[in-house]
């Protein structure tokens, strides 16, 4: 199943822990084969050595994205949105109608991971705010994507994962390295319990780090202030981010 994650008016909840942010806009990066794309960036005012690339939905640097990214920098995190997507659908806004389907069906894991590289390079970056300790979060397909990372990226400390489908992650179970987190919506049309459970089983026996926080009835998306009924989640899937990312910051990975 594959729909768009968040629709036009959705937005971000606030974070627990309000500071500020500087630096923030938008900007073109290269990967190391030489793609260009958006990408969407904001720095702390008050930073903790801590960074994160947001993988979004196929939207790609959507508002959504773009107001979580400042609001990651007003909880001390820099961070940075990139658009994985504009490797085959080119660096154009994407209407209504773009055919999610078609783009994620030309994506390619390794492709994605060198966007992601990208990213992590612009962290570390004088210019990104220099982070010490780099995570991944990702949303929908993103979600998936933020998982592979572990795998993909080398001293990546975590990766974050909303609403993700464990199959596009089997794989690389053997090779992943840094912790996941896992959050995942208990009414999500797209897998099912069975299937987290299954994914829960799979990590554990490869000994990788990982939680798992499953927020019963809520649906698809359900991270979004425009969710009146889904605050309490959506304001505990916050605290799990930052407490995982507390966590994680300065610790060394895996070997």
């Amino acid at each position: 199943m594959v729909a768009m994650c968040y629709l036009n008016e959705a937005r971000p909840p606030l974070p627990p822990i309000m500071g500020g942010s500087t630096d923030e806009g938008d900007l073109v990066l290269t990967a190391a084969d030489g793609n260009r794309f958006r990408a969407y960036a904001a720095r702390a005012a008050t930073p903790t050595g801590a960074g994160v690339v947001v993988l979004p939905d196929p939207r790609g640097v959507h508002p959504f994205y773009k107001d979580l990214v400042r609001r990651f920098a007003q909880a001390g995190v820099d961070a940075v949105v990139i658009d994985y997507i504009d490797r085959t659908a080119g660096m154009s806004e994407r209407p209504e109608n773009f055919d999610l389907r078609a783009a994620i069906g030309q994506t390619k894991p390794d492709a994605i991971a060198a966007d992601v590289a990208a990213g992590i390079a612009h962290l570390r970056s004088p210019a990104g705010g220099a982070a010490e300790s780099v995570f991944t979060v990702g949303f929908c397909f993103g979600g998936a994507q933020s998982w592979r990372q572990s795998a993909a990226q080398p001293g990546l400390k975590g990766s974050i994962g909303f609403y993700g489908v464990p199959s596009r992650v089997r794989d690389v179970i053997p090779q992943m390295r840094a912790p996941l987190l896992l959050l995942l919506a208990g009414n999500d049309q797209a897998t099912t319990p069975e299937d987290f459970a299954q994914f829960d089983r799979e990590l554990t026996q490869a000994g990788v780090p990982h939680q798992m926080v499953v927020y019963e009835g809520a649906p698809h998306s359900f991270f979004d202030r425009t969710f009146e009924q889904h605050t309490d989640a959506s304001a505990d899937a916050w605290r799990q981010m930052l407490a995982f990312i507390k966590e994680h910051t300065r610790q060394p990975a895996r070997a």
